[in-house]
């Protein structure tokens, strides 16, 4: 029954929607047929990998808000009902400088692969994939101190939760850019596990740009509190290069992950819950993207990545399109 309810509210939204504060509305997907060998064993699949309603809009000239459901993730769930929301805030422009936003949102830790939308990345570092939630309710609070340049605090759920427990994360980031073609977000994160024990994330995203060729570069330290050897025995760097020639996109991604295997407690708990003591992890892949109608609303691609573990090779052909339900001409692309 829940379910018959919440299909018809998504299909009535456009009608109720259409002319109030909604500037866009649209629904993004992607499919893939999927293959893959594990220590020599193969297998292969199509299957369906995202399905989201977005939509963004204002409630005045100096309030906007933003909506991202996963329609294609539980939902009803008793003790996280927003499990699969990604966003759901409202952002206050308090003045030419100063920002508050409210709601469900990322988790501000720095890296270009973490802030990437899920849709667009094809495979994951570790710490991506085993992070238990990447968007949680809080508060945060921007201020542009000069033209690209922001500083922002952020309290919330932490990541290393479920989402129900009373542990938090404390969050410092700096969004900036340093010249013409090269961009950054920086983090300091202060964050809480289950047990109240706290891990420090230092995460320095770099994205340089040029006419045709995008270089990301991520570096990260982790190090809870009370560890040894702070800095360089927890540690990722992940790297991506993307060239566009026309309507195709030539693409590499790869990264280096390591946790030393002595950075545990003096209850042999580790530090790290997300990237394990013992860990050494490799993963690399390349591809290429095509966008037959430009670079809007469909795109293919054929992707080649390993992991070292299990000696995992995969190979995806899959389809990315999206769809615009309300798309107002001042709308944006947020």
């Amino acid at each position: 029954m829940k379910k018959t309810i919440s299909i018809a509210a998504l299909l009535l939204l456009p009608v109720l929607l259409w002319g109030q504060t909604v500037d866009r509305l649209f629904i993004d997907t992607r499919a893939v047929f999927h293959e893959e060998t594990v220590d020599g064993v193969y297998s292969s699949q199509f299957k369906g990998e995202h399905l989201n309603l977005n939509m963004l809009g204002n409630i005045s000239e100096s309030v906007d808000y933003r909506i991202r459901q996963r329609l294609n993730k539980k939902v009803f769930d008793e003790n996280n009902i927003f499990n699969a929301t990604d966003f759901l805030y409202v952002n206050w422009k308090c003045s030419d400088r100063w920002h508050l936003r409210v709601g469900k949102d990322a988790v501000l830790i720095g890296g270009y692969e973490y802030d990437a939308v899920p849709i667009d990345v094809y495979y994951y570092s570790r710490f991506c994939d085993n992070l238990y939630q990447g968007f949680t309710f809080g508060v945060s609070a921007g201020y542009d101190f000069m033209e690209g340049q922001e500083l922002s605090f952020q309290v919330c759920n932490s990541p290393l939760s479920l989402g129900i427990e009373n542990v938090y994360a404390y969050n410092f980031a700096w969004l900036g850019k340093f010249t013409k073609f090269w961009k950054t977000i920086w983090s300091c994160n202060f964050v809480e596990d289950k047990d109240h024990r706290m891990i420090n994330y230092i995460a320095l995203g770099n994205h340089f740009f040029w006419d045709s060729l995008l270089i990301d570069v991520d570096l990260m330290n982790r190090a809870g509190i009370g560890q040894k050897r702070f800095f360089a025995s927890d540690w990722s760097v992940i790297s991506k290069v993307i060239w566009s020639v026309g309507k195709w996109n030539i693409c590499a991604k790869g990264g280096y992950e390591r946790n030393d295997i002595d950075n545990v407690d003096a209850g042999a708990r580790p530090f790290d819950s997300v990237i394990v003591p013992g860990t050494e992890y490799i993963y690399a892949g390349a591809g290429l993207e095509y966008f037959p109608l430009g670079r809007d609303n469909i795109r293919f691609h054929a992707v080649y990545y390993r992991y070292n573990d299990l000696h995992r090779n995969n190979f995806d052909l899959g389809l990315t399109w999206r769809v615009d339900i309300i798309r107002k001409q001042d709308g944006t692309d947020r």
